[in-house]
């Protein structure tokens, strides 16, 4: 059955709805009609919620952590706080702050595309890197998206992640524009992250500067920025540290779901004892080449067992074909010798085993759990 959209105010999508392909998006418009999301209708409530502020975060790799981390020093300095968007639960189902509160939103591209109104306070963007390409006519389309992030801004404060060269032209943009106040970041701006356990990593570098500049601009003093970077627990199932056990650290990457994603992880830790594996997306490890010197020993598991120990083998690393994550961290577990790191980042997805990324997280953090008692 098809409905005549005449005379709606608009068509409220899912940001998964593929726009480019959807015959939603031909018949929206052809009626005059705007296609938006649940971002867009939470702008159009701004007018009504007590006085707040919108932190909007986006950038192709780093949203989640990055907001879950503004958000955790906004609590750390007493300030009303809710994190929605494209991590936790919908915005729009949330209850709304007192006056004075924050609303920090992880934004997807998708998620901007339908959004048409909402005028952050501070908007982010950490970088820009091929993404998505199927919902896009071409790189350029995708990070055009993300730029309207600060098309939408009537003032506040823009934050750039200055270290790619799409994010080095948005700031370029505004650096020439009146709506706000551009504030230019690096990770090199970031030193010693030694007191930071949840945020070790070049990549988490980048994150820290971000946040912490967000949290300057809402007026967060240094100690409340020190005391919530020192206690911030990480993410489920990105870089999680599970437990030290004998001296070794076991820390739960499931989230990396391709070689890009795992290297970071790699990067962060000196001797690692690598379990990998999965639905391979790629049949190659070059995205981790200039990382494979922290490895001390890799286990593979899953369909890409054999794929990857063939690959590594001929990189010199030893390997142990294990098949399963159980018999993989039995073996790590063995050979793993106090202050090296047990880290499971597959590089891979997850379904030939698991349910998900998550599953696959969950059970790699029972059978550690199962190591100390």
């Amino acid at each position: 059955m098809e409905i005549e959209l005449d005379g709606f105010d608009a068509v409220v999508v899912s940001p998964g709805v593929p726009l480019n392909r959807h015959p939603i998006a031909g018949r929206a418009a052809a009626a005059g009609v705007p296609v938006i999301g649940d971002i867009e209708l939470f702008a159009q409530a701004r007018a009504s919620l007590p006085a707040h502020r919108v932190v909007g975060i986006t950038g192709t790799n780093g949203k989640s952590t990055t907001t879950a981390l503004v958000f955790h020093l906004l609590e750390t300095a007493g300030v009303p706080a809710l994190m929605g968007g494209n991590i936790g639960l919908p915005i729009m189902g949330r209850d709304a702050l007192p006056a004075g509160g924050v609303y920090v939103l992880e934004l997807s591209s998708y998620q901007i595309d339908l959004t048409r109104t909402l005028d952050c306070d501070v908007a982010v963007l950490l970088n820009i890197t091929p993404d998505h390409l199927d919902r896009y006519d071409g790189f350029a389309a995708y990070a055009a998206s993300k730029a309207r992030l600060f098309a939408m801004q009537t003032g506040g404060v823009a934050v750039i992640a200055v270290e790619d060269d799409e994010t080095r032209v948005v700031a370029a943009g505004l650096a020439t524009a009146d709506a706000a106040e551009l504030v230019e970041v690096r990770s090199s701006d970031v030193g010693d992250q030694s007191a930071w356990p949840a945020l070790q990593g070049p990549h988490n570098a980048q994150n820290v500067a971000v946040a912490v500049a967000v949290v300057r601009a809402l007026g967060v003093d240094k100690d409340a920025i020190a005391r919530g970077l020192e206690s911030y627990p990480g993410l489920p199932h990105r870089m999680e540290r599970i437990a030290t056990v004998d001296g070794v650290l076991y820390v739960n990457d499931s989230k990396a779901t391709n070689p890009t994603s795992t290297a970071p992880a790699l990067a962060a830790y000196s001797k690692v004892h690598w379990i990998l594996g999965g639905m391979a997306k790629t049949r190659d490890l070059d995205a981790v080449a200039d990382e494979l010197g922290h490895v001390v020993a890799a286990y593979t598991i899953g369909d890409s067992a054999a794929l990857y120990a063939g690959l590594l083998t001929e990189r010199g690393i030893p390997v142990v074909n294990a098949g399963t994550l159980e018999r993989a961290l039995g073996a790590a577990r063995e050979a793993a010798r106090a202050g090296e790191v047990v880290l499971l980042s597959p590089a891979c997805a997850s379904f030939d085993q698991y349910r998900d990324y998550e599953a696959r997280g969950d059970a790699f953090r029972d059978l550690v759990g199962a190591m100390q008692s």
